[in-house]
C-alpha cells in the first residue's frame, strides 16, 4: 500500500524475476490503493481488535482485486515494511512468511552441504 505522499523506493527484484510490466514502469503505478483512502491501509493508534480485523478485511479485499498484487507483496517482504496491509498480508502475515522462507533457505542450504560432502 502506498501512501499518496509518499516516494517508493523499488524493490530489489532479480533480473530473472522482472515482468513485461517491470519493464514498461513502476510497479505501484497500477496499484489499486492508490485511488483508495491510505486510512484502510494502515491502523490508527490505540485501534480496538474488532476495528482491526473489519479494517484488515476490507483492505485485503482491495488487494485481492489488483493487478500489481504480487509485485506489492514482493516488495513489502524484501524492503521489509513493518506495517500496514501490503499485497493482501497483514505485517504479521508477512513476518510469518518470512519466518518460513528463511527456514527454507536454511533446510535448503542443510540439504546441499550434505550432498556435498556425501
Amino acid at each position: 500500500m502506498l501512501l499518496p505522499h509518499q516516494p517508493l523506493q523499488e524493490a530489489a527484484v532479480p533480473p530473472a524475476r522482472m515482468s513485461a510490466r517491470d519493464q514498461a514502469g513502476p510497479w505501484h503505478s497500477e496499484a489499486v490503493c492508490r485511488r483508495d483512502e491510505a486510512g484502510l491501509f494502515f491502523a490508527p493508534s490505540k485501534e480496538p481488535t474488532a476495528a482491526r480485523l473489519s479494517r484488515e478485511e476490507a483492505a485485503k479485499r482491495v488487494c485481492a482485486r489488483c493487478p500489481v498484487m504480487v509485485e506489492c507483496r514482493e516488495h513489502a517482504l524484501l524492503q521489509p515494511e513493518p506495517y500496514g496491509v501490503w499485497g493482501g498480508l497483514t505485517a504479521a502475515e508477512r513476518r510469518v512468511v518470512l519466518a518460513r522462507r528463511r527456514r527454507r533457505e536454511a533446510e535448503l542450504q542443510r540439504a546441499t552441504r550434505v550432498a556435498a560432502a556425501g
